[in-house]
């Protein structure tokens, strides 16, 4: 069976933060007790109504159409109001704060519920209205109102009213730009915590047990000039790689595979996903179970690209500190969050680049994103924003030093510096006042004396409000 989990795991992904996914699973839900309700109504009859009063109004077929009617049409009102005041939100929010964002509405389950409860609402008592019957209607048979089913649709009405006063508190929350931020933090901490480490069999060189003495533990002599090429046969962002199919495929057949492209890189058509050694073992066959490992589309997906969700962040961070939004609390508010991430990032092992099979042998070559890297991606792209800002530059030095405090490796020490002597540099040349300047020298002097291990993060943070707090 070929290896199809990513592809698999990458369509679902696609559906359910789809806005027809859930509405249509409402709507078939909604179908299925009018159906079962109605059929119901006729097992048990019409006794019982007698002896609920408030019900006495209903239980002529006029009465029951006029109640359905009702509130059918509403229904298909409000969800068409409701549909209305999300695309707006959606345009509103992604044209401040960035296209990117369209994903996170899309995955609101808040407006894909909204939208299902009215749709299920509507549909609902249709096919509940379509069972009255009034007695010169009835062929003989008599009158039928399914008084079990008008209960369903009273419950259904209240459900929906409940729903539209959650919606309209949980559309300006939505774009609330605090909301927004915290809601990409909080997915990038996830996925922080559910990515790292990722492991792909056993990390590092061997298990000892059941280790074979002749197995192949080093890329193989000549591998580049030898191995073959696995081709993408379509274009796109890689979104997901089944990283234990491609183990479970290198070991099946003796193979040492390296692995071109992460997640959220883009690949064209015959662009390289994988090198495979030796080539001979390397059939067409093998091949197409190689590349149905890879998942690919027209956009990038967070669930194994965490830097997507960087991005995200940055992108608002750079549209706040713009000359025509001139927002630096928010860009302040996405360094916090970038910040949150980094500490999560610091204080975990990534993933050895090789992995190996039960005896041993090196199977796979997959490079990992590094703490490095990942500092980077926040610092560098923001820099040309935030060098021009004295709040922002000196919240951005602080970041740095709160993250100092959490790492104990020197090559993350050392990717640090480097960006904090940036951010002095960039905004030495920035700034125009003389007072700003001296601002962010002083920040970058004690951010610089913590990362080079002259004072400890505690004793700084006793000492200055710059890390630790300000209380």
């Amino acid at each position: 069976m070929p290896p199809i989990r990513a592809r698999v795991l990458d369509t679902w992904d696609t559906v359910r933060s789809s806005y027809w996914f859930i509405p249509s699973l409402m709507a078939v839900a909604a179908a299925a007790l009018a159906l079962g309700l109605t059929r119901a109504d006729g097992l048990v009859g019409a006794g019982w109504v007698e002896a609920v009063s408030f019900l006495q109004d209903g239980t002529r077929p006029e009465g029951a159409r006029a109640f359905l009617s009702t509130v059918a049409g509403s229904m298909i009102g409000v969800a068409g109001v409701t549909f209305s005041i999300t695309i707006a939100s959606v345009v509103y929010a992604t044209g401040q704060y960035g296209p990117r964002l369209l994903t996170n509405f899309m995955d609101d389950r808040g407006n894909q519920v909204t939208l299902g409860t009215f749709i299920a609402t509507f549909l609902y008592c249709l096919l509940v209205l379509r069972t009255v019957r009034s007695a010169d209607e009835a062929g003989g048979v008599g009158e039928f109102v399914p008084h079990l089913a008008i209960l369903g649709a009273l419950a259904l009405t209240l459900a929906s009213i409940g729903v539209f006063i959650f919606f309209i508190h949980h559309v300006p929350e939505s774009i609330h730009v605090s909301n927004l931020v915290a809601g990409v933090g909080r997915d990038l901490l996830d996925r922080t915590e559910s990515l790292f480490p990722e492991r792909i069999g056993e990390a590092g060189t061997t298990r000892e047990a059941g280790r074979d003495p002749t197995a192949q533990t080093s890329m193989p002599d000549g591998f580049f000039d030898e191995a073959r090429r696995v081709a993408a046969d379509g274009a796109g962002y890689v979104r997901g790689v089944d990283a234990e199919a491609l183990l479970d495929l290198a070991t099946a057949h003796d193979l040492v595979v390296r692995v071109r492209h992460r997640p959220g890189d883009f690949v064209a058509a015959g662009d390289a996903l994988v090198l495979a050694w030796p080539p001979d073992r390397v059939t067409d066959e093998v091949a197409a179970d190689v590349r149905a490992s890879f998942a690919w589309g027209s956009q990038r997906t967070a669930r194994q690209d965490t830097r997507f969700l960087v991005d995200e962040l940055v992108e608002i961070a750079a549209r706040a500190l713009s000359p025509g939004v001139n927002d630096p609390f928010t860009a302040v508010s996405c360094l916090d969050w970038l910040s949150a991430a980094l500490k999560s990032l610091a204080a975990r092992d990534f993933p050895e680049p090789t992995r190996h099979d039960e005896g041993g042998a090196l199977r796979v070559v997959a490079q990992p994103t590094t703490f490095g890297e990942f500092v980077e991606d926040v610092y560098s792209q923001l820099r040309p924003y935030v060098v021009a800002d004295r709040n922002a530059t000196l919240h951005a030095l602080t970041t740095i030093g709160e993250v100092a405090g959490r790492v104990a490796d020197r090559s993350q020490r050392e990717a640090l510096r480097e960006q904090a002597d940036a951010l002095l540099q960039g905004a030495t040349d920035s700034l125009t006042i003389d007072a700003d300047r001296r601002d962010v020298r002083e920040r970058h002097r004690d951010v610089s004396r913590l990362l080079a291990g002259h004072v400890g993060f505690e004793a700084l943070a006793a000492q200055t409000d710059v890390v630790g707090g300000t209380a």
